[in-house]
């Protein structure tokens, strides 16, 4: 599909700058710029690229002023990274939606499917399942006895839905993701370890997504649950009997040890630990590869382990890198304090 500029500007409510008919039909990072591609721009240090990029129409901030003449038609808007966001969900969205059970699928007979279901080759749809209208499994996507899963939905292909779990409306599993396994609850006995049944399940509410070879596990008892526009990157671990608050985002292989409550709008960077049993405050920020032994309060940016302020992290990790010497001038200044002690002594 071909779209103009003026038609893109109405639709993200933009101003133009440059020609209105320009076409679009397709998308390109501002550095691989060719005619017929849209791009953007949001971070600043990509801005040479917008002199020398060849995409038809750019994206850019409201505030920008160019320095140099640019070929590309402009459409200014509050945020480009915003903006650029919508119109691929709009493109994703325009593409052709696929339906129907594959004859190679298996769909027991007792479950549930609603209208407009794609359910792909080699799927797996349990006894008592609940499948909402509008939702794709994608081949070898599972889904186990009892469980449901709401509308609007996408399991990639190898995402699994444990037995009994809850997956809520527009939800996205990507490939591999694990809901409901059971939780890593074990009782040491003189034999070995005892394996603790875990009785409860998961839930994820609406607008959640999974990232590849995510796992989030079932809980002893009751439920961990997963709130309302949490997305999880790829490797993550949510464990038994926790609870992550609505619209909290985590990267690729942050670990949540099991009984922990994480407040809601939370941003955790990459490898980020959280230990059991504690509670995460609203807004809490944890740089990358944090390690967090105990509850934080709320609206807090921290990094390190154990997690400390961003300022005085990064005080602290200038001072660090200079303590070789720190010790070395140490060493020598004890050194020169003795002998000026044994010269007193001497007198």
């Amino acid at each position: 599909m071909e779209f103009s500029a003026k038609q893109i500007a109405a639709y993200i409510q933009g101003e133009i700058v440059g020609d209105e008919n320009a076409t679009v039909h397709t998308f390109a990072k501002i550095e691989e710029g060719i005619p017929g591609a849209i791009s953007f721009l949001s971070n600043p240090k990509y801005t040479p690229y917008i002199y020398e990029s060849k995409a038809s129409i750019i994206l850019v901030n409201k505030d920008f002023e160019p320095e140099h003449e640019i070929k590309a038609t402009l459409i200014k808007v509050e945020n480009a990274y915003e903006s650029l966001a919508k119109l691929l969900t709009l493109y994703e969205q325009s593409k052709p939606q696929l339906k129907g059970i594959d004859p190679l699928a298996y769909v027991a007979p007792t479950a549930k499917v609603g209208e407009d279901v794609y359910i792909g080759p080699f799927a797996y749809v349990g006894d008592g399942v609940e499948i909402g209208e509008g939702t794709a499994l994608h081949p070898r996507a599972t889904v186990c006895a009892g469980a449901r899963v709401g509308s609007h939905c996408i399991l990639y292909p190898g995402a699994t839905v444990y037995h009994d779990c809850r997956v809520g409306n527009r939800c996205i599993l990507h490939a591999g993701s694990v809901i409901g396994a059971d939780g890593f609850g074990f009782a040491p006995t003189p034999e070995g370890y005892e394996k603790i049944p875990q009785i409860g399940i998961v839930i994820l509410e609406d607008d959640v997504e999974i990232g590849a070879n995510t796992c989030v596990d079932r809980a002893t008892m009751g439920a961990t649950i997963v709130h309302r526009g949490v997305k999880l990157d790829n490797l993550v671990q949510i464990a038994h009997n926790d609870e992550i608050g609505s619209h909290t985002v985590m990267a690729a292989q942050v670990g949540i040890a099991g009984s922990t409550k994480v407040g809601e709008w939370g941003m955790f960077g990459g490898q980020v630990g959280i230990a059991g049993h504690i509670h995460i405050g609203d807004k809490v920020i944890f740089g990358a590869q944090s390690g967090v032994p105990s509850s934080t309060k709320a609206d807090q940016r921290l990094i390190g382990t154990p997690p400390m302020e961003e300022k005085a992290y990064f005080k602290s990790q200038a001072i660090f890198r200079k303590l070789p010497d720190m010790y070395f001038e140490l060493h020598a200044l004890r050194k020169e304090v003795n002998e000026l002690k044994e010269q007193l002594k001497n007198k």
